[in-house]
């Protein structure tokens, strides 16, 4: 079993930055991918980036990438997510979520794909 905790999020202006952190606790969380997915109001949960289990490979989606780094430290249990340059359309709430069987690239970007979630933080970014 893995358990996660999100925590980070907050208001911000437009062109600020955030640092999300996902708090996991589980002896198997380093054999874990981890991906991090939002959800805003009324819109459907959107894949945001991932990391493998050993940190090796991030995926991006084009919506973030260049602004947004997923990072983990291992010894900590702790994947980050920097959030720069924050746009009002960025604003959700944020999940991050560990799975043990992707395989693939394309599996990545997929919610089924993963096991554990956290409860979510929101983020607010306003204009």
């Amino acid at each position: 079993q893995v358990q996660l905790v999100e925590s980070g999020g907050g208001l911000v202006q437009a062109g600020g930055s955030l640092r999300l952190s996902c708090a996991a606790s589980g002896r198997t969380f380093s054999s874990y991918a981890v991906g991090w997915f939002r959800q805003a109001p009324g819109k459907e949960r959107e894949f945001i980036t991932a990391i493998s289990w050993s940190g090796t490979s991030t995926h991006y989606a084009d919506s973030v990438k260049g602004r947004f780094t997923i990072s983990r430290d291992i010894a900590r249990n702790t994947v980050y997510l920097q959030m720069n340059s924050l746009k009002p359309e960025d604003t959700a709430v944020y999940y991050c979520a560990a799975g043990g069987r992707l395989y693939y690239d394309s599996d990545y970007i997929r919610a089924v794909a993963y096991d554990y979630w956290g409860q979510g933080t929101q983020v607010t970014v306003s204009s």
